[in-house]
């Protein structure tokens, strides 16, 4: 597996399967040695994985994240082997535990604790038989990671980290816990505009829903933020913490920083200054391809 130091993430729900496709054949044209897919509302990201490694030839597909309660332990485990297998290695599986909004209200499951659900769910997956060729290396597997127990648990169950949403001193945080030898590959919205307040508006609204969900608020609280940053949209110490904006080189030095912090590879997500566009802006793909 080649992940490099820079990958994109993006939603893909947008875009028929086609045009999905497309998307990740540039994103591999380009030089970007992975491709970062969440799931939420729309497709099954491992259906989406398999199709995306199949019209692809070097690419690293990683769901970012696939959901826990979408499919139990061996159906997960085993969704991860054949991908690595089919693709030959290609394929890298981020799990997380979701939001209670997402697991409750639409899954209607209930939601377990955290780091106790998805420990027994990595046993789970660990003790999962299966009877199909192995993959020619074992998979590897990284967890949406906040706080300081799943991070932990990262390190101890996991080959490491996929937090979202957090700042550079998250990233050294977290690194501090995972320890050297673990993958740290921590998301970044990144948007190409200089104007501070065009930037700051798009990026409050890139961030809205993020500032409704438990996980992300009690993250920025353990970083030094209080309720008067989460009031507005999002102060701008929060916003310029959490979102690269500016031209090329500010957001290339925000990339840096996370680099700098630990972070092995960087996933950035593109957010656009239209937000009635649907889908995403990939001029800022072009400027940041790797060499």
């Amino acid at each position: 597996m080649n992940l490099g130091k820079l990958g994109v993430w993006s939603s893909l729900d947008g875009y028929t399967a086609k045009e999905a496709l497309a998307f990740a054949q540039r994103v591999e044209k380009r030089g970007y040695p992975a491709l970062w897919v969440p799931e939420s509302r729309g497709r099954d990201v491992l259906v989406t994985s398999a199709y995306l490694l199949g019209g692809t030839t070097k690419l690293t597909i990683a769901p970012g994240i696939a959901n826990i309660y979408a499919r139990d332990a061996m159906a997960m485990a085993n969704g991860q082997r054949g991908l690595a297998e089919q693709s030959d290695g290609r394929f890298l599986l981020g799990i997380g535990v979701s939001h209670v909004p997402l697991v409750t209200n639409l899954r209607g499951h209930a939601y377990g604790k955290p780091v106790a659900t998805m420990r027994a769910y990595l046993e789970g997956m660990r003790d999962a038989p299966y009877f199909a060729p192995e993959p020619k290396a074992p998979p590897k597997i990284v967890l949406a990671a906040l706080g300081p127990r799943m991070l932990a648990l990262s390190a101890e169950m996991a080959d490491g980290a996929h937090p979202y949403c957090v700042t550079p001193e998250h990233t050294a945080e977290a690194r501090r816990i995972l320890g050297p030898g673990k993958l740290l590959c921590p998301e970044l919205m990144v948007l190409l505009e200089t104007d501070p307040a065009n930037a700051r508006r798009t990026a409050r609204e890139g961030l809205s829903r993020y500032l409704q969900l438990e996980n992300y608020v009690n993250n920025w609280r353990r970083l030094g933020f209080g309720d008067a940053d989460f009031a507005g949209g999002g102060s701008d110490k929060l916003i310029d913490a959490n979102v690269a904006w500016g031209d090329e080189d500010a957001i290339r030095a925000h990339i840096q920083k996370h680099w700098d912090a630990g972070a092995d590879h960087v996933c950035i997500q593109a957010i656009n200054t239209d937000s009635s566009r649907k889908l995403t802006d990939e001029k800022i793909f072009d400027l940041l391809a790797p060499g």
